[in-house]
């Protein structure tokens, strides 16, 4: 059995990759590959109560807490469902993960970034995603695509979602080799064509 695959899906709200990462399951589905589908925070089981609680928590939330949140989410995200499907031969298409963590927490909440790699390290035990694809898009375009019924993560207004914008293209910078950026102000049927390029790419390596 072939060792699977582990892609992530990044971006600001609002990017189009929820799109994107079910065009990607549907196609690879049809032309017989074992997929799992998966999303940061809130993956089956305990991961659904804990994304309620950082989604839709009404009262104060330090950003220590928010990221140590996000983090035992991913914990139990790789142990029990990552890991076990990459070892199975599947296809894992995941929702956000580490650099989530980094842009938002890191770049957008201002916390220590070495120090959220650090803890990313921790939660993962080591694991990298095979490739990462970023959906890089203009704020104010984001916005409008977000609407007005806003969760807690959607509601930090413009300047935080610009730190979080300039977070993702800062992190392609550092890993170009895993991390691709693909301009989101495309069309659906432009990006989907970019995302199977870049998968194609990988099955090459």
């Amino acid at each position: 059995m072939n060792k699977g695959l582990f892609i992530t899906f990044e971006g600001a709200d609002g990017c189009g990759k929820t799109t994107q990462i079910e065009l990607l399951d549907k196609h690879l589905k049809s032309i017989g590959k074992q997929t799992l589908l998966t999303r940061e925070p809130g993956a089956k089981g305990l991961g659904i109560k804990l994304r309620e609680i950082l989604l839709n928590y009404d009262g104060e939330v330090s950003p220590n807490c928010e990221s140590f949140l996000f983090l035992a989410d991913r914990a139990q995200h790789v142990d029990c469902i990552i890991k076990p499907a990459i070892e199975e031969g599947k296809i894992i298409l995941c929702d956000r993960h580490t650099d989530s963590t980094v842009a938002y927490q890191g770049y957008g909440r201002g916390l220590d970034i070495e120090r959220i790699n650090y803890l990313n390290n921790i939660a993962t035990s080591g694991l990298k995603p095979d490739l990462t694809i970023v959906f890089d898009i203009d704020i104010e375009t984001s916005m409008k695509r977000v609407g007005k019924e806003k969760d807690r993560m959607e509601s930090a207004g413009t300047e935080f979602f610009n730190r979080v914008r300039e977070g993702y293209l800062e992190i392609s910078k550092k890993e170009p080799e895993r991390v691709k950026v693909i301009n989101s102000a495309d069309s659906i049927e432009n990006i989907h064509k970019q995302v199977l390029e870049l998968i194609d790419k990988l099955w090459q390596a």
